[in-house]
């Protein structure tokens, strides 16, 4: 497995510049609200057919390199899950991959590509999730992200998440080592967070 937290791919984009950053090179800022710029783009929340595997295969390739997916203790496939995507005019945006796990509906892997973050393609993958857990008759939402991720941090707790339990040293442990991670803060715990799922 290549290392996740040294891959090329670009995870986010810079605001003023445009840039593309690999996870070691992006930095946080803060701004008002009024300064927050919002893209308009043009997408569709759908499930994923067999027809979308290899862009389901290239987004999971860029965002970890494979599409294992090693959470809650336990390995998901992303090829095996329940896949939303964001299609953007027949382009792929941004793949939510869901699995039933200990009675909760989990996110495995949520991925917007860098041009469409900012545009409200996560906050819908979520509310489709919503919509399968309900009709599961699943009342939770849960997922695990790394302690370094900020920029997760701040999105899944602004989408009603709350911190439901801290798994010290598990990255660590599983990485063999705590590596560099989201602006070069060492990767060593799973945060997991959950949230009720919200009937319609």
């Amino acid at each position: 497995m290549p290392d996740p937290y040294q891959l090329p791919f670009p995870q986010y984009r810079c605001r003023t510049c445009g840039k593309d950053l690999p996870l070691g090179e992006a930095r946080m800022t803060v701004t008002c609200a009024e300064h927050q710029e919002r893209d308009l783009v043009d997408f569709a929340v759908r499930e994923a057919v067999p027809s979308d595997r290899h862009a389901i295969e290239a987004i999971c390739d860029r965002a970890l390199g494979e599409t294992d997916v090693d959470i809650f203790g336990t390995t998901f496939d992303v090829l095996s899950g329940i896949n939303l995507i964001a299609d953007a005019g027949g382009r792929l945006a941004g793949l939510l991959s869901l699995a039933v796990h200990g009675g909760a509906l989990v996110v495995v892997l949520l991925s917007v590509y860098p041009e469409f973050q900012g545009a409200g393609v996560g906050s819908a993958l979520l509310d489709a999730a919503d919509s399968i857990a309900d009709h599961r008759g699943l009342p939770t939402l849960r997922v695990a992200i790394t302690n370094d991720d900020i920029p997760l941090v701040y999105f899944y707790q602004r989408h009603r998440f709350i911190i439901d339990e801290l798994v010290a040293g598990a990255v660590a442990d599983q990485l063999g080592a705590a590596v560099p991670g989201f602006a070069g803060i060492p990767v060593r715990d799973e945060i997991r967070l959950c949230r009720p799922v919200c009937r319609p």
